[in-house]
């Protein structure tokens, strides 16, 4: 008895799901196009958002230029966003605010447009050209709009951003250690200063300079030596000059000592 009421209540679920598809053909085949954008608006408020967004692009050509289109449009735009196709949403948004520019949805548009972009930045161990571009247009809307009700939000996504840009130049410059390429090792850790210099890291990069460049003069001809082992000492200088209360130092003045006593044998 029991596989049967299941039996039953699988094909009921089967008829209500084959009623549904066939009610929303029946909608898509109407050329009733003030029907269709009702319908349409109630998938949208009902989450729907795959059709909605469906029904919405094949209004959109008969739509264009009519009162209906600027609220449809935007519509249209927060279904793609819903459905996760951010590179849609991202230049659809973009289209409203410069269509549109004095509708009450532009502010949310506008951020939107630039949360899309930053929802396409990828995993760390790839390219970062989106993370790149989601920062970018994310400072620009916190500097076009310092009212914004999303400049907080748009704040937290710039320094996630910075956070992932500077995480993945810190693996390219500690690859480049790994490798023996000690003065690409170092102007990397250098970029990495100069471009975030509110990172908390400053002083762990400035260590692995002086460490970089220890080993780039110890790998040196001999000829080249001295000036670079006063590299190192200057290096190190920094560090405690900089960062006088940085646990690295203490790890750094053995490359301090090293590199002093290797220009004593050189002088000699």
């Amino acid at each position: 008895m029991r596989f049967c009421a299941q039996i039953v209540c699988l094909i009921l679920l089967a008829c209500i799901m084959l009623m549904s598809c066939s009610g929303y053909e029946k909608i898509k085949r109407s050329n009733d196009v003030n029907y269709k954008l009702s319908m349409a608006n109630k998938y949208f408020d009902k989450k729907d958002y795959y059709r909605a967004r469906e029904m919405y692009e094949a209004l959109m050509p008969v739509m264009k230029g009519t009162k209906n289109f600027e609220p449809m449009y935007y519509k249209y735009a927060m279904a793609c966003f819903s459905t996760k196709d951010y590179n849609s949403s991202s230049y659809h948004f973009k289209n409203y605010t410069n269509s549109f520019p004095n509708s009450p949805n532009v502010d949310e548009a506008d951020f939107l447009h630039a949360y899309s972009i930053y929802k396409m930045s990828p995993k760390i161990t790839v390219m970062q050209s989106n993370t790149e571009k989601a920062l970018e247009v994310l400072q620009t809307f916190v500097n076009n709009n310092p009212n914004s009700k999303h400049v907080d939000e748009a704040n937290k996504y710039i320094a996630e951003a910075q956070a992932k840009l500077e995480e993945k130049a810190a693996i390219a410059a500690k690859l480049y250690y790994n490798i023996n390429q000690y003065r690409s090792a170092t102007v990397v850790y250098k970029n990495l200063q100069t471009d975030y210099p509110a990172s908390t890291k400053m002083d762990e990069y400035q260590y692995m300079i002086v460490k970089a460049n220890y080993k780039f003069a110890q790998a040196s001809i001999k000829e080249k030596q001295e000036e670079r082992y006063v590299n190192v000492l200057s290096a190190y200088q920094e560090l405690v000059d900089n960062y006088p209360k940085s646990p690295f130092i203490k790890e750094a003045e053995k490359y301090f000592t090293l590199a002093s006593t290797n220009i004593k044998k050189l002088k000699k």
